[in-house]
């Protein structure tokens, strides 16, 4: 429920707050390379973590991170899964607003979301309320979404991206660059195709940063390469020629 902290690749000495089931897997993505596992069966009955017992488990741990005199950076909604499509979502992310300012004011609260709730008011409005809503786009072509995210429903990257056109505040996009095959079809959003088509997307969301990022862990689908520190830098360095910030990490 609460976790950590942990030294993140991305973000720094990190808390995380997980308000899925710590025994599954919920979410509306299966994606491939998801260190989680695959996306449990619908039917299967798991709960979302309640929202009071998040509140005491994270003030627990962050009255006893403060007394040790212990360092945090960021404060972040992670976890066995989507974290937005919790029911009480915003009113969570207000305790921990409230927790925060209270015991360690100068940690920061990300969200690492799939984008696919921000059409819910409730949702949007609470991730412009953090500090770092760290939204994903992994490709601009919805085969490559298909085969490397999986969604379990009828998603549109045009209905996100107007989402995220709503949006008043800062967004960050993160994105996984990877190559492998599947099912007999070949997987590489780091193509000139794919980036440049990418690229063009960045310029539709003007997001504050990107991050970008390959594979670190143990993934449900063994066929996946990881692309290397130096093409990540490339296409970093076509990111910030279009005017944004852009980190990688490998």
């Amino acid at each position: 429920m609460v976790f950590g902290p942990v030294k993140s690749r991305r973000l720094g000495r990190s808390l995380g707050v997980n308000l899925l089931p710590v025994d599954g897997k919920l979410c509306n993505f299966d994606c491939i390379y998801c260190e989680c596992g695959w996306t449990d069966a619908p039917d299967k009955p798991l709960r979302f973590n309640d929202r009071g017992v998040i509140a005491e488990a994270l003030e627990a741990r962050l009255r006893a991170m403060s007394e040790a005199g212990e360092g945090l950076d960021v404060i972040t909604f992670a976890g066995n899964g989507e974290p937005t499509m919790h029911p009480h979502f915003a009113e969570i992310v207000d305790d921990t607003v409230a927790l925060r300012d209270r015991l360690f004011p100068s940690a920061k609260v990300a969200v690492l979301s799939n984008a696919t709730m921000i059409g819910r008011e409730s949702v949007r409005k609470a991730l412009e309320r953090v500090d770092r809503a760290i939204l994903k786009i992994d490709s601009a072509f919805p085969e490559t979404i298909r085969i490397v995210n999986g969604p379990r429903f009828d998603y549109s990257l045009d209905k996100v991206i107007e989402w995220m056109n709503r949006f008043e505040g800062d967004i960050v996009v993160q994105t996984m660059f990877l190559r492998g095959e599947k099912d007999g079809i070949v997987i590489d959003n780091t193509t000139d195709e794919e980036v440049s088509a990418w690229l063009d997307v960045l310029d539709r969301v003007r997001p504050s940063q990107v991050m970008i990022y390959s594979i670190d862990r143990a993934t449900p689908h063994d066929r996946l390469a990881k692309v290397s520190g130096d093409e990540l830098e490339r296409i970093a360095e076509r990111v910030r020629a279009r005017g944004y910030r852009c980190d990688h990490t490998v």
